[in-house]
This record gives structure tokens, C-alpha cells and sequence, in this order.
């Protein structure tokens, strides 16, 4: 009755902490194991079946059966052998290897006490690592969370029971947050750490404007045009320089949109960060034209001769 009992407990506290019915097998079968180490210094020779279906753990020991017992951990006489197996009387001999089953019930009090205790430990390591698995894929990605805590040197951010950080640099130094707003940003990194995941998320990274400009303009998503360069200060300005690969298509126009209705979504997630969109082009000198714009070059040529001195 003890096994059904504890594993409902298990099943339950499973459920609150979302952990996977077979990762809680595992669990179980190592909450066993743990014990008996503690109980006895050794739990190699110990394997443990847990069966969440029927609700039945099934605890085995390997012994050497011996004329005088050192250890009862380790070994086991042969009349004792012979009484938990009476079918093995004329098969075991001295020296032969026997397996004894454990009743989970003898470990009583103490393994209900130890039970919460360790399965908490055990699903946060196992939340942990789900977390991790799941952000280092998404790195590169935009996501939305909602602003938990906001200290002097970094900004956190919650998804769901998932906690990401903002360190100042990765933020645009014109934007204030308060507990509670709604905000997307770039997963950028993710670390292991002894407290768990370290998810490094941004705002200020090229590759965050990249992004926004991808989920706005359908064509670039589609391939039809491509982002050939982005410089960026955030909050400030942003030169982003687009080629569209089918000629038919205007790349700028399209990075705009209608009375620039794409564009504007951009810069208002940016802050009225300005973004100015340049047409790729192979003529060095109308590119450099176009990417210093609004400004217009005096010496285009003697700055042409110093591009080409500092490339080389």
C-alpha cells in the first residue's frame, strides 16, 4: 500500500512542477537509491523498478552468499538464502551471487520524510534542464515576456515560471522599465550556472533590429530580400542596407511599406529609434553616397582612396 501511496504523492508534485511521467520514474528509482547510500554507505549493487501503472516499486540487492556474514549490505548466509528462496535449496552454494528483494516498507518514516525533500531537488534540476534545452534552441529568436524586476545593472524578464536577464548593455539606454510592462527583446546566450540557466536576452543587438524587420516584412522572411549589413546605435540611428533578388520588387519600398507602415512598427518598438533603409548597390561610390545620407560626401574621391588604404 506504501508504494501506491507514495507514488500518487510523486504523481501529484509532478503535475504542480509540469515534470514528465517517465522522468518521474527515474526520479523515484534514484530517491531509493539515495537512501539506501545513506543508510549503508553503498547502493551499487542495488537496482530499483518502479512501475507508476500499477503503482508497485520493486527494490533488489545483489549479495554473495558467505559462511559468515561481514556486511549484511554485501552479504548473506546460505540458510538465510535458502529461507527467502526455498525453491533454490539444492542450487545455491557458497560463493554464489543472490539477489534479495527489499520491501519499500522497512524503509518506513524516513523515506516519506525524505521523499518531498528530494523529489523538490530533483524537479528543480530537471526544470532546469528542460529550460535550458528549450532556450538553446530559441537563441536568435524574439520573444515576449513581462518585466519582473528592474535593478540598477540588469532587467528581468518572466516567461511563464522561466526568468531571463537584460543586463543594461543590452538595452537601449533611452528606455525605463517598470514591473509589469510587456516587452520583446532577442535571445542572445545561454549559459549554465550552479543556479540554473543563465538566459541572456537583448534589445540592442543588430541582430534584434534584423529580426523585428523580418517579422514586418514578409519578403524578407521569404528570401526576396536580404539584409546585407546593419549598423546600428541603438536608440538613437540604425542604417540598414537591403537587396531585393527579384527585380520586379522595390527592396526600400517594401521595407517601408504602405505610407510606411512597416517601418513604423519598427521604430515604435524601438523607441523612435531613426532607421534609414539603403539600396545595395556594386557602385562603390553611389553605395557610399546612399549609406552616408542625409550628409552628402565633398571629396568622394579622396575618401574612396582612404576606404581603400584602410583595406589594405
Amino acid at each position: 500500500m506504501i508504494n501506491r501511496d507514495l507514488i500518487e504523492i510523486f504523481i501529484e508534485l509532478a503535475r504542480e512542477k509540469n515534470i514528465e511521467r517517465s522522468e518521474l520514474g527515474t526520479i523515484i528509482e534514484q530517491l531509493f537509491l539515495f537512501i539506501i547510500e545513506k543508510e549503508t554507505g553503498e547502493s551499487d549493487n542495488c537496482s530499483v523498478i518502479v512501475n507508476l501503472d500499477k503503482g508497485e516499486i520493486e527494490i533488489y540487492v545483489e549479495k554473495t552468499i558467505v559462511e559468515e556474514v561481514d556486511d549484511d549490505h554485501f552479504d548473506i548466509t546460505l540458510e538465510r538464502a535458502v529461507e527467502l528462496e526455498p525453491d533454490l535449496a539444492g542450487e545455491l552454494k557458497l560463493g554464489d551471487t543472490f539477489v534479495e528483494v527489499i520491501d519499500p516498507a522497512r524503509f518506513g518514516r524516513r523515506l516519506v520524510a525524505n521523499a518531498r525533500q528530494f523529489l523538490n531537488k530533483r524537479t528543480r534540476e530537471v526544470q532546469q534542464q528542460y529550460i535550458y534545452e528549450d532556450y538553446v534552441q530559441r537563441i536568435g529568436e524574439v520573444i515576449i515576456g513581462t518585466v519582473h524586476q528592474v535593478h540598477r545593472e540588469n532587467t528581468f524578464v518572466n516567461i511563464e515560471q522561466t526568468e531571463l536577464r537584460m543586463p543594461r548593455n543590452e538595452q537601449i539606454y533611452s528606455e525605463r522599465f517598470r514591473r509589469g510592462d510587456t516587452i520583446r527583446a532577442l535571445v542572445k546566450s545561454v549559459e549554465v550556472t550552479p543556479k540554473g540557466p543563465d538566459i541572456l536576452i537583448s534589445r540592442s543587438d543588430d541582430l534584434f533590429l534584423y529580426k523585428l524587420f523580418e517579422m514586418e516584412v514578409p519578403e524578407i522572411e521569404d528570401g526576396i530580400i536580404e539584409i546585407k549589413g546593419i549598423a546600428r546605435k541603438p536608440g538613437e540611428r540604425s542604417k540598414i542596407i537591403v537587396h531585393s533578388v527579384d527585380k520586379r520588387i522595390d527592396a526600400v519600398g517594401a521595407c517601408v511599406g504602405m505610407r510606411g507602415s512597416r517601418i513604423q512598427s519598427v521604430v515604435r518598438e524601438l523607441n523612435n529609434e531613426k532607421i534609414d533603409i539603403v539600396n545595395y548597390t556594386e557602385k562603390s561610390e553611389v553605395f557610399i553616397t546612399r549609406a552616408l545620407s542625409p550628409a552628402k560626401p565633398v571629396d568622394l574621391y579622396m575618401m574612396m582612396i582612404e576606404i581603400l588604404c584602410c583595406n589594405i
